[in-house]
């Protein structure tokens, strides 16, 4: 790929790996190579594949009790759906934040591992751990209550091969069941969780509006922190205590659509409102743009499969971290990129375009760096490229023409080049 913005500037990748960045050499005998294609990407920007903390693949815009009801062998089709619409706007990282059937995303985590579905690298999750008395819908949640029911709820989950485990924690107001004010797990019931999960290997995430629940995060070292839009003076100086260790990724969008969005499919403004969430984006706002002040963690991941926050639309969240939290387009896009990649603990290989990375980019006709909103449009996202694999990419991206497939000659046999996307297994774990 040639002339980024600069005449001068080259990228060159093989097979998975990024191999050099600014000058490419023997550049002449890539250029005659068949076996080579050759992107002009003169006057765009290259930049990483972005990073989304907060994935829902299996959420497909209905409400969670609908979720539930889906028989397996449509809701794993809906789930591939999902899991193509993040890579198809740019996403080549998702960390699982729950999934409606226990098998769902690990089933979709390991076909897109072997190449046979499209996707980002994800790591997978099951369905989120709720007491009873909690506030999720039955069916798409496991059930426990005290510390030994819910060591078994995280075994199990482990067993049928989660990255991470997610706790249900507090009450989220839509609901009307539990307010996001409440926190209903224990501090014995959350220290069991993490316990069992990290002595298997496998990473925390809990939904936690509540003030209480922050803390009750913070005291027992649950790795990502959701929402926490109520966190008080004593939670915010237990984040920053430990901001080497944790991340928050408050799911902005969610508050802002269900806001603004909602209306259209059935929850009006005027209740949005009545039940607190202007409040609570508000307080949301003024904790988040603390935090990022104090240097704590915060990443984008938006709570994106529901009606109103429609899958394809994660780049929303980048242009509200600019807008309302106060990060620069820089910090922003950071933070979507390698701040995802130390979420996956693979700060050393995702996330940058760097000799020796994986070759996950994006070229996108415009500079988000000005225009932060340009990654929403996906005409906008030109060429798109995973694993080595070119995902989208269109005729004229192409210096020269490939209408068919190359054939070389080798010792007088004729022979079809296959291009890395025909079909070749990613890594076998994330």
């Amino acid at each position: 790929m040639s002339g980024l913005g600069d005449a001068h500037a080259h990228f060159s990748w093989n097979g998975e790996r990024i191999v050099e960045v600014g000058r490419v050499s023997n550049k002449e005998d890539h250029l005659k190579d068949p076996k080579a294609r050759v992107f002009n990407g003169r006057g765009r920007t290259l930049m990483s594949g972005l990073g989304d903390a907060h994935a829902h693949f299996s959420w497909n815009g209905t409400d969670l009790a609908r979720l539930g009801e889906l028989e397996v062998e449509e809701h794993v089709l809906l789930t591939m759906r999902g899991a193509r619409c993040f890579l198809d706007s740019g996403y080549t990282m998702a960390f699982g934040a729950a999934a409606a059937k226990k098998r769902l995303d690990i089933a979709i985590r390991n076909a897109i591992n072997a190449g046979d579905v499209p996707g980002p690298r994800y790591l997978a999750n099951a369905q989120e751990v709720c007491r009873r008395d909690g506030d999720l819908v039955a069916t798409i949640s496991a059930f426990a209550d005290g510390p030994d029911e819910m060591r078994e709820v995280v075994r199990q989950h482990v067993a049928a091969g989660v990255d991470n485990v997610k706790l249900s924690m507090s009450g989220e107001e839509i609901t009307e069941t539990r307010s996001a004010h409440d926190c209903y797990f224990s501090d014995e019931e959350t220290a069991a969780c993490v316990d069992e999960a990290h002595r298997r290997g496998k990473r925390v995430c809990a939904h936690a509006r509540a003030r209480d629940s922050v803390k009750m995060c913070a005291r027992h070292d649950v790795d990502v922190v959701y929402h926490a839009s109520w966190t008080d003076d004593e939670g915010m100086r237990m984040l920053e205590e430990k901001k080497t260790r944790m991340v928050v990724a408050p799911a902005i969008n969610w508050l802002v659509a269900t806001l603004n969005d909602a209306a259209a499919f059935g929850y009006p403004q005027e209740q949005a409102e009545k039940v607190g969430y202007r409040k609570e984006l508000d307080a949301a706002v003024a904790a988040l743009r603390e935090m990022h002040r104090r240097g704590i963690v915060v990443l984008p991941g938006g709570d994106y499969g529901f009606a109103w926050t429609p899958h394809g639309t994660y780049a929303r969240d980048l242009e509200h971290f600019v807008r309302l939290l106060g990060f620069t387009e820089h910090e922003a896009l950071i933070a979507a990129t390698s701040g995802v990649a130390k979420l996956f603990m693979r700060e050393n290989e995702l996330g940058k375009i760097l000799p020796g990375y994986y070759a996950d980019c994006i070229l996108v006709d415009g500079n988000p760096l000005e225009d932060i909103s340009v990654l929403q449009d996906h005409d906008k996202l030109n060429i798109i490229v995973m694993n080595g694999r070119v995902h989208k990419a269109g005729r004229r991206e192409y210096v020269r023409d490939l209408t068919a497939m190359p054939v070389i000659t080798k010792n007088g046999i004729a022979e079809v080049v296959e291009f890395p996307e025909v079909k070749r297994a990613m890594q076998q774990s994330c």
